[in-house]
């Protein structure tokens, strides 16, 4: 894992590629590397921050140039060995142990013809010497990160946002509509971006830059077709072997030259990645994560430690636990300053200390459970959309009593919070509506009419347009299985969008990578052929990798209820982050400016401490919003965190 960052034909290209690189400098504190060619009447450059992972020679040093190609690489290929053998095989001949020279080698025999063969996580640039042309790629499922933002015919990019808006020397503006988006969702969708001018490489596609100007895109690899092949493999009665893929893909992401311990959690995702990373690394480190007993006891909120505690003692594993305490008032400006843009999930946090822990204890690599959720169906969301339908066949007068009943119900006390009122309250809220609508509201901020109040009136139209994307997105396949509609629809937003960027952003700031064994090309296709009664059986998601588990877990672990990679919000809001909270809302700068209402949020505030509503999550985002907006908006092209 790395940054990397490079001009095409840009202004000064050398300097503010060197700025680019150097903000960088946390995704690779191993090396750094700088490379210039002559382009016409203009120049191209290429810079890498290196983590030495694979090959920790000076073989493996980047970016790569080798007859007549330059690379600079950010990522792990997983089926580099099978690729090697291949150009072997064609009579190449390899200088490294590297997979950055079998992604040059690669490219120099196959092009973007490549890029389907590509097994891992990735975003690169390689420019051709003779051909003078630039090509940017990114992975599959959006794994990696790449930025990219173009004027005339120039070009630059890197692995994070960060690096151009402070190249740019504040002249950045912000795009009012991503916010907008930022805040239905609480992270920015992978097709917008927080500044108007920039743009993030789609997932599974590539740019191709020529020196006459032109720019040509493609795209090697779709989530909607893999649904629709899947759909095919499930009607024809075959069904994949989960157990074996998932064993074989993290035996693949154990590939290092490095240590590589696990996030484990307690929960079936990271247990079952760590007793199967443990039969292949027998004492495995693994790293979990406790807060404040008090904390916990007013969340109600389940004990995971526990859990934790006992896959590790089953499987032989080394267990770090990392309390993590309400020191949030000096994490959360550092934090939204590496996620590059406002993304309201504090999970980020624990990640970042997570990855934080295991870097000092000499660990460079993490497994993640990631993506299990969105591809097999784990959250309560997708039962609760499930569940809905029924509902809906419930009379109209016993349902309107019922939501009458639950709303006059508090999801909290000054001692405690109700997570089954809040449970409640949350399903009501979308149980009536029409399946889209339905499932976004299942799992977004705000319904239409509360973020109309929410924002100036001026946006009304980027509301709507934000609205009606997630539709597009939604409806745009064509499955005839409810679960694997829910499935895409994450897949293609939810994970890249929030989960993936995240991570990234989070582990990178610790300068450490986190592979993700479920967000892996060849599971990712088999678990659209899995039908959506097999991911959600009865009351059980996930159903399918359940059963693969049985064989390795104990069923206490398998079928225990599921936990939350998350914070104990209300905790922190009702008390260490309560002042910055009115501080915000009475004289933030985003009231000030007037895209947020002084009196909506005030009104979330009071109904929040009267225990009425939960609006702890809505409230957290708005504190990372303000602390971006603020750094977005300061003048100088941010490029250093701000402190609370």
């Amino acid at each position: 894992m790395c940054g990397i960052a490079g001009t095409y034909r840009w202004p000064d290209g050398k300097i503010v590629t060197d700025r680019l690189t150097d903000v960088l400098a946390h995704r690779g504190p191993d090396g750094a590397g700088r490379y210039g060619h002559p382009l016409g009447d203009g120049e191209v450059h290429l810079g890498h921050r290196r983590l030495s992972v694979i090959d920790l020679s000076e073989t493996g040093a980047q970016p790569m140039v080798s007859g007549g190609l330059a690379l600079t690489y950010n990522g792990e290929l997983y089926n580099a060995p099978e690729l090697r053998a291949q150009l072997e095989a064609a009579g190449v001949r390899f200088r490294g142990t590297s997979d950055t020279e079998v992604l040059l080698e690669s490219w120099r025999r196959w092009g973007t013809g490549c890029l389907p063969r590509l097994r891992g996580m990735f975003a690169f640039a390689v420019f051709d010497e003779r051909t003078g042309e630039l090509v940017l790629a990114r992975d599959q499922l959006g794994i990696k990160p790449l930025f990219l933002l173009r004027r005339g015919t120039g070009l630059m990019f890197a692995s994070e946002l960060k690096a151009l808006a402070a190249v740019s020397g504040g002249s950045l503006e912000v795009d009012h509509a991503a916010l907008v988006a930022s805040l239905l969702y609480y992270w920015v969708p992978d097709s917008r971006c927080a500044f108007r001018e920039a743009e993030k490489l789609p997932p599974g596609s590539w740019l191709r830059c020529r020196p006459d100007g032109r720019v040509e895109r493609g795209r090697f690899w779709s989530l909607r077709d893999v649904a629709a092949e899947g759909r095919e493999r499930a009607r024809s009665g075959e069904l994949p072997d989960v157990a074996a893929l998932v064993e074989e893909s993290s035996r693949r992401h154990l590939l290092s030259d490095v240590p590589v311990a696990t996030f484990l959690s307690g929960g079936l995702d990271s247990s079952y990645l760590t007793a199967l990373a443990a039969r292949h690394r027998p004492g495995i480190s693994a790293y979990t994560i406790g807060f404040r007993a008090e904390d916990a006891r007013f969340e109600a909120m389940p004990d995971d430690l526990r859990h934790a505690r006992q896959v590790a003692e089953r499987f032989g594993v080394d267990l770090h636990e990392i309390e993590i305490a309400p020191d949030v008032l000096d994490l959360l400006p550092r934090m939204t300053y590496h996620l590059d843009e406002p993304i309201g999930d504090p999970a980020a946090i624990n990640t970042f200390l997570i990855c934080s822990a295991a870097r000092e204890a000499g660990v460079k690599v993490m497994l993640s459970g990631m993506g299990a959720d969105e591809l097999f169906a784990g959250y309560r969301k997708h039962l609760a959309n499930l569940l809905a339908l029924r509902y809906q066949r419930v009379p109209r007068p016993v349902r309107r009593g019922l939501s009458r009943a639950v709303d006059r119900l508090p999801v909290a006390t000054s001692r405690r919070g109700y997570r089954s009122v809040r449970f409640a309250k949350r399903f009501l809220s979308f149980a009536d509506l029409p399946e889209e609508t339905a499932f976004r509201r299942s799992y977004t901020m705000y319904d239409r009419d509360e973020l109309l109040a929410l924002v100036d009136p001026d946006l009304a139209g980027a509301v709507d347009d934000v609205l009606a994307e997630h539709a597009d997105v939604y409806q745009d396949n064509d499955l005839d299985d409810f679960v694997n509609r829910m499935c895409l629809g994450d897949a293609r937003m939810f994970l890249p969008g929030l989960n993936l960027a995240y991570t990234d952003r989070s582990s990178m700031a610790a300068s450490t990578e986190v592979r993700v064994p479920y967000v892996d090309v060849e599971v990712v296709e088999a678990a659209f052929a899995v039908p959506g009664d097999r991911k959600i059986a009865g009351r059980q998601g996930k159903a399918v990798l359940k059963e693969a588990a049985t064989s390795v877990l104990p069923r206490e672990i398998v079928y225990r209820p599921k936990g939350l990679f998350s914070a104990p919000l209300r905790a922190w809001m009702s008390r260490d982050l309560a002042p910055l909270v009115r501080e915000v809302v009475h004289d933030g700068v985003l009231v000030r400016s007037g895209f947020l209402r002084r009196d909506a949020l005030a009104r979330l505030v009071a109904e929040d401490a009267a225990g009425q509503r939960d609006f702890s999550k809505h409230l957290w985002h708005v504190l990372t919003l303000e602390y971006w907006y603020r750094g977005a908006t300061s003048g100088s092209g941010q490029d250093s965190p701000l402190t609370a």
